[in-house]
């Protein structure tokens, strides 16, 4: 009874740990050619590589509009630095989850 109920409890324990890891917003990544070519790595571990690629080029994009701000002397419109930012750094997401093998699905 009391081996039982503490597996019980460690299911439980083990379920609510691995539903902490699941994220809501993560795309749901779809092979390219699965039967032929298969993917380099798994879907979270491309996942986890690609947001840091783009994190990477949002940096990158900001500083290089700031630094063509300074250079043509114009001020720095922030909407227009976090849009082209953002466009870079979902550009280089999708670029990277390509040269893994996959796509994002439509939801």
């Amino acid at each position: 009874m009391l081996r039982s109920m503490v597996r019980a409890f460690a299911l439980c324990a083990a379920v609510v740990t691995l539903a902490g890891c699941v994220d809501a917003n993560a795309p749901t990544l779809v092979p390219v050619a699965a039967p032929f070519d298969p993917p380099l790595n798994l879907p979270a571990v491309a996942h986890h590589i690609c947001v840091g690629d783009g994190n990477f080029m949002y940096r990158e994009a900001k500083k290089q509009y700031e630094l063509r701000a300074g250079m043509g002397g114009y001020p720095i419109d922030p909407a227009q630095e976090e849009a082209n930012a953002t466009a870079a750094a979902h550009r280089q997401y999708v670029t990277c989850l390509s040269s893994q093998g996959y796509r994002i699905a439509d939801r």
